[in-house]
């Protein structure tokens, strides 16, 4: 079911993961591993809402199917945290996973970017590479309850607010203003569970 708001067509399909997105987030911030399922949903929804005709953001498409694997990957890793511990603790990363996620980062851009640019209709096939990249870094390290996981969604978050108003999804671009909301919260409330936590 379809509906008009400030003029745009909005979709009861995009309406449903853009809730379903915002309540997935603010779990991830209260540490709940229920973050992990609504998660999963909200991934499905989307998956399919940028495959679409109208959409075609394939890079987007293809990042919410890796989301699907990291955030069972997350599940699972949130659930039998490692034997000296009884939970995961929110901590920051070491220096070599940085390095690490960093050139991942810039590999994914640079291969994924090229490959859509070369072989399919997407639109904006180099930023949308550079933002699935960036977010499946930020999705691995929720799954080890790394902090620097709110830094690199703050980024995509202002990146990618512009880039869905200039694709008619509204809506979309409204949820990902409140990620962004979410995301500075996150990083406060992380920082502020690890200090307790480590005293």
């Amino acid at each position: 079911m379809d509906f008009l708001l400030s003029g745009q067509n909005i979709s009861g399909l995009e309406l449903l993961a853009m809730l379903s997105g915002i309540l997935g987030v603010w779990l991830t911030i209260k540490q709940s591993i229920w973050c992990f399922p609504i998660g999963i949903v909200n991934v499905a929804l989307y998956a399919w809402i940028f495959f679409s005709p109208e959409v075609r953001l394939y890079a987007d498409s293809v990042l919410q199917l890796f989301y699907i694997v990291l955030l069972t990957y997350g599940w699972w890793k949130w659930k039998h945290p490692p034997v000296n511990k009884q939970i995961l603790i929110p901590e920051f990363s070491n220096f070599g996973l940085l390095v690490k996620l960093s050139a991942l980062v810039c590999a994914g851009t640079l291969i994924v970017g090229w490959f859509f640019n070369s072989y399919t209709d997407a639109s904006l096939p180099w930023l949308d590479s550079f933002l699935t990249s960036g977010s499946l870094a930020a999705q691995y390290l929720i799954a080890r309850k790394k902090i620097e996981n709110w830094i690199i969604w703050i980024v995509v978050d202002v990146i990618y607010i512009p880039m869905y108003i200039y694709k008619g999804l509204l809506l979309t671009a409204v949820l990902y203003a409140v990620f962004l909301v979410l995301a500075i919260k996150g990083l406060r409330e992380w920082k502020l569970s690890s200090k307790k936590m480590h005293a």
